[in-house]
């Protein structure tokens, strides 16, 4: 179970998931992780990244390359119409930490939904015609007016909480509300 998971029983928590393209710029077919960070580390940020989702048995894999998200943050807006989200989402995560996978492939995105529970051909469909499109730049324009920069960026009231941080954050912040 992961710190989403944990947070929302632990305190009732309801969860809104919005898509936030992180790298833009990144092209359809995805490019080395080397060509947008010259300077990474790759082995010291999975090393890192495998000691912060050990105890929620995560595994992230090397990352060579950056897949362009775009298309899985659609995929996304689809799953949710559809009451899979959740499933979707963590398909997705593993897909592309856990196993390399490039989610901005329209094959790799309707075999994961098939898995979640998504009509592949209702999902290939509304990828290609750009269903979603409009609703990802509403989300983006929402999420520069309220200065959002980084993914995951979790807001509670007026705090937020941005970026991979440990559990004990998230429980300090939300005991406050108490």
């Amino acid at each position: 179970m992961g710190i989403v998971d944990r947070l929302t029983q632990e305190f009732d928590l309801s969860i809104e998931w919005l898509g936030f393209e992180i790298h833009p710029e990144t092209p359809p077919r995805g490019m080395p992780l080397a060509q947008l960070f010259p300077r990474a580390d790759v082995e010291v940020m999975t090393k890192r990244l495998n000691s912060m989702g050990e105890p929620y048995r995560l595994a992230f894999r090397k990352i060579v390359n950056i897949s362009n998200s775009r298309l899985s943050l659609e995929a996304g807006e689809f799953a949710k119409e559809q009451g899979r989200f959740d499933r979707f989402h963590r398909a997705i995560f593993e897909a592309y930490f856990s196993h390399g996978k490039d989610i901005g492939d329209i094959d790799v995105l309707t075999q994961l939904g098939t898995q979640a529970g998504l009509d592949p051909d209702a999902l290939r469909n509304a990828l290609q015609t750009g269903r979603y499109r409009r609703v990802l730049e509403e989300m983006r324009e929402e999420a520069e007016r309220l200065g959002v920069t980084a993914a995951p960026t979790f807001f509670f009231g007026k705090e937020r909480v941005i970026g991979a941080q440990p559990i004990e954050v998230f429980r300090e912040l939300l005991r406050s509300f108490r």
